[in-house]
């Protein structure tokens, strides 16, 4: 894998959950893999962002002449930990006719009346499409191991539920992008607390964040139990350091350049004679 610009060593490698894997020895204030500053990781966002650009413009030109590829982010974190800046400053960077945002709040009665996986299903990318999961269906077993809203027995069944779901979309053609951004309690307190001190920033700011914010050592462990049940071949996690937003942004941006790239899209050919076009050309002047 091609060292990108910016990095000594490619974040799809350095972040990736592997056997042995334990949240609690991640950094969440490095920077890994990265060989400058904040200007550097800014500038590195905005070199990028065009290749990004325009492969995921492949992605969605292939679709049109029959490609069954596309590509599934999943974000997860803690409160404050910039799910909203990866959407804006990352995938904000490609078109937007090719992007299909899912956001997934408390379930409503009629959501709940199905099993947990109905509602995401639905938000599943189509051919050529890049998807993103703000939240997720791994909220069905974080919350609900931290809160105890349903038993082991229960939680068994939905890690395997959703291992079925991700080899499923796998295999019909969607490279799955799992991202947990890493934050530390000190930082979203900080985060918390800038909420709250700037009227712009109101709407970001939840009193359920604080609530939440008591249980940290049991979601952590929540998100433990998430990797080692989760992280596969086929739909693998990556855990990026999120306390600098420059940081997570830029290597979140690698990991889903490096899938896109793994899928060694093509132009299509077109479905049409291209020199008998080109000599109509001549002719099509007004």
């Amino acid at each position: 894998m091609a060292q990108p610009h910016g990095f000594t060593q490619h974040p799809a490698e350095l972040l990736r959950v592997g056997p042995g894997f334990s949240l609690a020895e991640q950094p969440t204030n490095a920077a890994p893999g990265f060989s400058g500053k904040k200007l550097d990781g800014a500038a590195t966002l905005a070199a990028r962002a065009p290749v990004l650009s325009e492969l995921q413009e492949q992605l969605f030109a292939e679709s049109r002449f029959g490609g069954t590829k596309s590509v599934l982010l999943i974000l997860q974190a803690m409160d404050t930990a910039g799910k909203g800046g990866i959407v804006g400053h990352v995938v904000g960077s490609v078109d937007p006719q090719g992007v299909k945002l899912t956001t997934f709040k408390a379930p409503t009665d009629e959501e709940k009346a199905h099993d947990f996986l109905w509602r995401v299903r639905p938000g599943a990318p189509g051919p050529g499409m890049f998807g993103v999961f703000d939240r997720s269906h791994y909220e069905d077993v974080l919350i609900h191991r931290v809160h105890a809203w349903a038993d082991e027995a229960e939680l068994e069944r939905r890690y395997a539920a959703i291992n079925a779901f991700e080899a499923e979309l796998a295999e019909a053609g969607t490279a799955v992008v799992k991202v947990m951004l890493n934050i530390s309690p000190a930082e979203q307190l900080e985060r918390l607390t800038s909420r709250l001190h700037d009227p712009t920033k109101y709407w970001k700011y939840s009193p359920t964040d604080l609530d939440e914010r008591k249980f940290w050592p049991q979601y952590m462990d929540a998100y433990q139990r998430v990797f080692e049940k989760t992280s596969t071949e086929k739909a693998p996690w990556y855990v990026v350091p999120a306390d600098k937003k420059w940081y997570a942004r830029a290597a979140v941006q690698e990991i889903l350049i490096s899938t896109l790239e793994g899928l060694n899209l093509q132009w299509p050919a077109g479905d049409f004679d291209v020199e008998h076009e080109r000599a109509r050309l001549k002719d099509a002047v007004l």
